[in-house]
């Protein structure tokens, strides 16, 4: 018993002739010993200053206990019967280097386990291993270790689940830990003088299991090693360690030899059972064990009369309200052909107007229908989900523009030349002359054509924010020049935050927008257009469901639509959308994703070759620069709902 340190051995059928029930001994950890006699029994306890390892054996007509070196932990109580071999044990003192450690190899293993391989001198070395945290701690009783071989080895290198492996001589014993990883089971042999621990990396699946497995058992950890003892006398010894009262049918016979260290005393109880074909059956603080085929029988008959008491039993009605659910639903479950709720001769009908159940049955099954109905009809929960749809954009813009014209006549002899832009430039030109020429012999002056004829280049800004413009008329020449330019910078955040609140695992939607009218084509007998509509809408739909610790799992749409560009009179529809499922916290705000979009561009155009010349080619060409960014975020943020709970 760790708390206070103690080692309890209890003689059954055995009295007491000592005169002094209690000695004092004060030498390493032992303080004292205390003898003392009930009801034909007789325990031994060693009281000491710390926990220690111990072994017991027994030889002739006497019982031997040998302490060790330090240790963690150690329980319990050793009974030890009178007609116990000696083989169950040997005094350490007996054993001193009779045995020895001749070699420790490490490998790994082609599963990727880690294998420890011990070479003992003897295939009869006693071997002594067990489990403690991360750790497994093996003792090789009575055995000695060379020095070369007492050391500390770091495997972690290897990637298994081994990381040290260090032994040690502890007196006349060695002691070997090996630490290992948290997930990792191990498995010990021997084959004659060669003694292997494997350690096996386990699957998530396989530490799940092992974790259930632990988890069943919640009893005190004891000792157990005995050889062919009467199952009756174990069954005694845990009876008396539990604090339980243990009936035993008398079937129940046999001997048993086990040797369990560290084990809880249930799972021993149950391995003890299950070695021997035997069930148990708990009523309060009673055991009751037998032959698994009586207890079975027993449950049969029981099971029999239970049936035949409500056949005769009489019918009883009540009615049950129903609060929060609808009573049909609750009906329905009820009557189910796989929940036999109601017994053979039991029925049930529904009050939809006052959601009331009306039961005829037993009232065994009235009882447990009213039990079942309390637990099934509560207040569902209640979740309210915000959604936030964050749209930012950044845009810039830069444009430069140009209009340039050259117009010129001249006349050499009989000849006009002309020259401007267009055709429709030089045909005023020549038409003027040719009027003026009708009345007089000189061509001059003749009409200047339109600006627009007159532009050789004519690369404007579409709407410029500045510009300037230059004109140089001479006696037979007019040059035009405009240069124009745009800058524009754009910075804007739309934020929608549409809310709703819904009932568990109740699929909840609100949607805001516009449905856009459009005409489509005709069709049909009237032959006749007709009005169609598409919809562009803020939308959010989700089901919420609240799990066990208050978190809550959503299945969730949430739709950002607007107008886009129009194509032969039919609108489109820009969508941006989000469906995805996702666990959150109560009250915590989540990104359920975003879209980053950026779009940068740069634009020329020009007149060929001449917008190429440096410098030069400036007054050619027309140059637009954009650069912009739009981002969408979706946040949401779930939040169940008490009672006393009001949306602001």
């Amino acid at each position: 018993i760790d708390n206070p340190a103690r080692i309890a051995l209890d003689f059954p059928d055995t009295h007491s002739n000592l005169k002094r029930k209690k000695k004092k001994i004060n030498s390493g950890a032992v303080r004292y010993v205390h003898a003392v006699e009930s009801k034909g029994r007789t325990r031994v306890v060693i009281n000491l200053s710390e926990m220690v390892p111990y072994e017991t054996s027994v030889r002739d007509n006497r019982a031997y206990i040998t302490l060790g070196g330090k240790t963690g932990s150690v329980t319990t109580t050793h009974t030890i019967a009178p007609h116990l071999s000696n083989s169950s044990g040997t005094a350490l003192t007996a054993s001193i280097h009779e045995n020895t450690i001749r070699n420790i190899d490490f490998h790994r293993g082609t599963s990727g386990e880690g294998r420890v391989t011990v070479f003992l001198s003897s295939k009869k070395t006693p071997v002594n291993m067990q489990k403690k945290g991360n750790k497994l701690v093996i003792d090789f009783i009575g055995t000695e270790v060379p020095k070369k071989l007492e050391q500390r080895l770091d495997v972690i290198d290897f990637a298994t689940p081994v990381h040290t492996i260090d032994t040690r001589q502890q007196g006349s014993n060695v002691q070997m830990h090996i630490s290992t990883q948290s997930n990792s089971e191990y498995l010990a042999y021997q084959s004659d003088d060669i003694f292997t621990i494997e350690v096996m990396p386990m699957t998530q699946e396989q530490q799940e299991m092992a974790e259930k497995r632990e988890a069943k058992y919640s009893g005190e950890k004891l000792d157990l090693n005995f050889q062919d003892i009467e199952i009756r006398s174990v069954l005694d010894i845990i009876a008396e360690f539990s604090g339980l009262n243990i009936v035993a049918a008398d079937a129940v016979k046999g001997n048993i030899t086990l040797r369990l260290k560290n084990v809880p005393w249930d799972q021993a109880l149950e391995i003890i059972l299950k070695s021997h074909g035997l069930a148990m059956r708990e009523n309060g603080n009673v055991i009751m064990i037998a032959p698994s085929s009586e207890v079975i029988a027993q449950e049969k008959q029981e099971l029999e009369a239970k049936k035949q008491a409500e056949e005769v039993t009489a019918l009883q009605s009540e009615l049950i309200q129903v609060n929060y659910a609808k009573a049909q639903d609750m009906a329905d479950l009820i009557k189910g052909k796989e929940s036999a709720l109601l017994s053979p001769r039991g029925s049930v009908s529904v009050d939809i107007r006052t959601n009331t159940l009306l039961v005829l049955d037993t009232p065994e099954k009235l009882t447990e229908l009213r039990r079942l109905i309390s637990q099934l009809d509560i207040p569902v929960r209640q979740v309210l989900i915000e959604s936030r749809i964050v749209i930012a954009s950044d845009g810039f813009s830069k444009d430069l523009g140009i209009r340039f014209g050259a117009t010129g006549t001249r006349q050499q002899g009989g000849t006009v030349f002309a020259t401007t832009a267009s055709a429709n430039g030089t045909n005023t030109i020549v038409n003027s002359a040719t009027t003026n020429l009708q009345t007089s012999s000189n061509p001059f002056p003749v009409a200047l054509p339109g600006l627009s004829d007159r532009l050789n280049v004519n690369l404007p800004v579409t709407a410029p924010t500045g510009q300037i413009a230059l004109a140089i008329l001479g006696s037979d020449y007019l040059l035009d020049l405009e240069l124009s330019a745009m800058q524009a910078e754009n910075r804007g955040e739309v934020v929608s935050s549409p809310r709703v609140i819904t009932s568990n695992q109740r699929e909840a939607t609100i949607e805001q927008g516009t449905e856009i009218p459009y005409i489509t084509p005709a069709s049909g007998a009237s032959n006749v257009p007709a009005v169609a509509f598409k919809k562009a809408v803020l939308s959010l739909k989700v089901t919420p469901q609240v799990t066990p610790d208050d978190r809550v799992l959503l299945d969730i749409t949430v739709n950002k639509d607007r107008v886009g560009q129009m194509f032969q009179g039919i609108p489109s529809i820009d969508t941006k959308e989000v469906t995805t499922q996702v666990l959150i916290e109560n009250g915590d705000t989540v990104v359920l994703g975003g879209v980053y979009e950026q779009v940068k561009r740069n634009d020329k155009s020009q007149v060929p070759l001449l917008g190429d010349i440096p410098y030069l080619g400036a007054l050619f060409r027309r140059t637009q620069r954009v650069d912009t960014k739009d981002e969408l975020l979706i946040f949401v943020t779930p939040k169940i709902l008490k009672e006393s709970y009001s949306l602001q």
